[in-house]
């Protein structure tokens, strides 16, 4: 089932757009309580759906990693070349890949996004290869991310084939731990609650968190804000931070980004070259080297908020020449490949969540494929969250299909 959003199932919030109220200087709302801006959040869900969906079919085994991401980088360019293409306030609609579409193979945790010039470090897809798919899309600043994981199967119309029952146990544990954060994400609930929660979903199916992975708090041109949740408890004595508590409000918007791995739950930089990084709006330093400097022209430009590729620059050459001096002084972050051990088998699953009045609600992401099969079973205390989320969207999607049936009636 498509995580696609239809009109019935998000109620938007009441607006003032009818009312005729003169203001001299309005305040520009960016939240959730204006209806524009969350129309925007969700033709942003729609077109990364759109791009997840489309792109699955095409991972069979002998594909190119590297044609793949074009396809799924050319469809979200190509539908939102559709839409908002009028002027807002005099001024053009910013629009684009809020994070490039990255395919991490097996022991691959995240953010693999090869270069033209590098399409050898990514073979071919092999039957029974475990592909993660990550992506994202904003309109005007409004972001929608989602990541998938699937096995590649022998061809198209086969089905895939799990390569170890370890796999199916950490797919299902890391989908329902991506559903569980989810329906806590509410007004009063705070991140400490969801990483408790969370912890319970690692226990009941044996695996483990990545630690290094983190949910955050999205805002207007901000994908990773400063409210944040960690999957597990960090490890003190190893080096890693603790969390801030925070409180979750209504209006607010979420990205539930879970991984998991049946390994040690510690993601490493191997030798894979980073390509994804993001704009450090808040640093400057005077560049030396011609490189640097055109690198960071083209990047003001085009990506001056969101995460890209390398493989985005124009001339890829002094993109590679120039990204050093900028990550050096702090222009650019870094989203590194990071890695599980071998043989470890590695999950990864996302979705966007906005916090509305009407309730919380996903607007991205896929179903769990049903190849993925279990023995181990989610603690009683989490299903009953997730069954009594289920129990409320069959309820809705039943009185929406008795409203349209009753409106149909009357024409």
């Amino acid at each position: 089932m498509s995580g696609l959003v239809e009109d019935d199932d998000v109620s938007l919030p009441s607006g003032s757009e009818n009312e005729a109220e003169e203001e001299t200087e309005k305040e520009v709302v960016t939240d959730l309580s204006d209806t524009k801006v969350v129309t925007k959040y969700l033709e942003a869900s729609r077109i990364a759906n759109l791009a997840l969906t489309t792109l699955v079919p095409h991972i069979v085994a002998g594909a190119s990693v590297l044609d793949l991401i074009v396809i799924g980088e050319s469809i979200i360019d190509k539908s939102l070349a559709k839409i908002y293409n009028k002027k807002e306030d005099g001024k053009d609609v910013q629009k684009g890949i809020a994070f490039p579409v990255c395919l991490s193979v097996n022991e691959r945790i995240c953010n693999f996004s090869p270069l033209k010039s590098e399409a050898d470090s990514a073979p071919a897809l092999l039957a029974g290869d475990v592909v993660k798919i990550d992506l994202g899309c904003h309109i005007d600043g409004y972001i929608a991310c989602t990541a998938h994981t699937v096995i590649v199967p022998t061809s198209k119309d086969a089905t895939p084939v799990l390569p170890s029952p370890e796999m199916g146990d950490v797919a299902k544990a890391c989908h329902d731990a991506m559903q569980v954060a989810a329906a806590l994400i509410k007004p009063g609930n705070t991140n400490t609650m969801v990483t408790t929660a969370l912890g319970k979903v690692a226990e009941a199916y044996g695996v483990k968190f990545i630690a290094n992975v983190r949910m955050h708090q999205m805002k207007h041109f901000v994908i990773d804000g400063s409210k944040e949740i960690a999957l597990c408890a960090p490890d003190v004595e190893a080096g890693e931070e603790r969390v801030a508590e925070c409180t979750f409000e209504e209006n607010e918007v979420y990205c539930i980004d879970v991984a998991m791995s049946t390994g040690t739950g510690k993601g490493r930089e191997g030798e894979d070259r980073t390509t994804v990084f993001k704009r450090n709006v808040d640093q400057t330093y005077k560049l030396k080297m011609k490189a640097s400097k055109y690198v960071l022209n083209q990047i003001t430009a085009d990506f001056p908020t969101m995460p890209f590729s390398l493989r985005m620059v124009e001339d890829e050459r002094q993109a590679k020449m120039g990204v050093t001096e900028l990550v050096t002084h702090n222009l650019l972050s870094a989203y590194p490949v990071f890695n599980e051990r071998d043989g470890a088998f590695v999950a990864h699953f996302k979705t966007t969540v906005l916090v509305m009045t009407s309730g919380s609600k996903k607007v991205t992401g896929e179903e769990l494929p049903g190849y993925y099969v279990t023995e181990k079973i989610l603690d009683e205390e989490n299903q009953a969250l997730l069954d009594e989320v289920k129990a409320a969207e069959e309820k809705k999607k039943a009185k929406a299909a008795a409203k349209k049936k009753k409106k149909k009636a009357k024409k």
